[in-house]
């Protein structure tokens, strides 16, 4: 099989390995395996080359399209030949960067050396210094690990699940404390040795739907992760089931939970929302109906906040009030105060969100009762 039928194939098998939790459903408009277009560290987005080293797994994992229990065809490009594909790709501005991650084909570390193999390729052989996102292995070796971040950009270690019992309903061959938490522990303190590493970022990603988690639980292990890790953000992605795996006759996930999950996140992480400041349906979800940032504002009883002289933690939980806004709002008022909601609108306020929960010169704008 020669190497474009191959990344046509390693590129699908990467399905469940988010780039970008907007645009990871939606490849590149060149007709081209394996092109997606992501969000990198800074907020910017450009065209990644996202593949699998091999689809060959000894992990068995019950939602993934490469268990080991699963009967299709498995392949596994060199590190030369993956080099050489990536950069084909990169010369001719197809792609600004690489998106790396990999089935383990017989052991941990020996599949975390192909990679490493492959990202020195590109890094030592043939001089490449553009963005490199690597997927760390669960279980792989501090070594390794530390070498990675010396050549990648940024590092991600899939946490998959939001408890050990969760990790225990998709996988049988995983430990969650040993292989994945110790190691992002890892990653943390690797990071902070700035001189010494290219990495300047780590993120994590879950699997939403496969196993009977709650949003809570998702949500209090991001949370956690935030306050004891220097992640940059997390990812979800949506369980979606597949022939000839256990999961295959489970129900797909709702798009629309991952979504609010995704909102939440921002409110956790960008925000610095507690927990116990969102609101959750009986079932311990969150509503797929409402914003999570609208329904925390309905319960607090500080709304209606005087926009001219809120703290910036409290103007940003203002529904329709984002940092950059908010940031705007509090330049702005300390040379002039603002007394119409025009002004607002013009520096990027939602207003028709904003309005029940704000007041301006002391005027309350709209009834919040009536909403």
């Amino acid at each position: 099989m020669n190497t474009l039928k191959k990344m046509q194939v390693l590129s699908d098998s990467a399905q469940y390995d988010v780039c970008d939790h907007v645009n990871h459903y939606r490849k590149s408009d060149v007709n081209l395996p394996g092109i997606h277009n992501a969000t990198v560290p800074g907020g910017c987005k450009i065209p990644l080359f996202k593949t699998l080293m091999t689809n060959k797994c000894v992990n068995d994992c019950k939602y993934c399209i490469n268990q080991s229990k699963r009967n299709f065809t498995r392949l596994e490009l060199s590190p030369d030949e993956l080099a050489r594909a990536f950069l084909n790709y990169y010369y001719n501005d197809y792609v600004q960067g690489l998106f790396l991650s990999s089935g383990i084909a017989r052991d941990v570390d020996d599949t975390m050396e192909k990679m490493l193999d492959a990202v020195k390729i590109l890094r030592k052989n043939y001089g490449y210094d553009d963005y490199i996102h690597f997927k760390v292995i669960p279980g792989a070796s501090k070594d390794t690990i530390k070498r990675t971040m010396t050549l990648a950009n940024r590092v991600s270690l899939n946490i998959e699940s939001a408890t050990p019992d969760g990790m225990s309903e998709i996988s049988s061959n995983k430990d969650y404390n040993k292989d994945i938490l110790k190691r992002i522990g890892w990653i943390n303190s690797i990071s902070k040795r700035k001189n010494s590493i290219m990495c300047s970022s780590s993120t994590t990603q879950m699997i939403v739907g496969a196993n009977d988690e709650s949003d809570v639980e998702i949500l209090s292990r991001i949370k956690s992760l935030y306050k004891n890790y220097d992640l940059s953000r997390s990812y979800f992605s949506s369980f979606s089931p597949i022939e000839g795996t256990e999961l295959e006759k489970k129900t797909e996930c709702n798009k629309q939970r991952t979504n609010k999950l995704y909102h939440a996140d921002t409110l956790l992480n960008t925000y610095k929302f507690d927990l116990k400041e969102l609101v959750f349906e009986e079932n311990d979800q969150l509503s797929l109906k409402d914003d999570p940032k609208y329904l925390a504002a309905l319960e607090r009883d500080i709304f209606p906040l005087e926009i001219n002289s809120v703290p910036f933690y409290e103007l940003i939980r203002v529904p329709g009030i984002g940092t950059i806004s908010a940031k705007r709002i509090m330049a702005i008022r300390k040379k002039k105060p603002f007394t119409k909601l025009e002004e607002l609108k013009k520096i990027g306020v939602v207003v028709d969100r904003a309005e029940p929960f704000i007041k301006l010169e002391g005027n309350y704008q709209v009834v919040l009762d009536n909403y």
